[in-house]
């Protein structure tokens, strides 16, 4: 599983709790890596004006290294 850190850029490949996030970037949150409350997924912000923060599993992200 990739390693994420807070700040991180990363690209939504896809979105299971969102799919208008999918094709876009946007940022980690998580301080650490994510547990049982929201089920292994990392919350990704910044994504758009009309989509809020996403929960994306580790494989539907990409980091885009910025």
């Amino acid at each position: 599983m990739p390693q994420f850190n807070a700040g991180d850029e990363v690209k939504i490949t896809a979105c299971e709790d969102d799919s208008r996030a999918a094709g876009r970037t946007g940022r980690i949150v998580d301080e650490v890596e994510p547990g049982p409350l929201t089920e292994g997924r990392w919350t990704v912000h910044g994504i758009g004006l009309l989509i809020g923060p996403v929960l994306c599993h580790s494989h539907e992200l990409v980091k885009t290294g910025r």
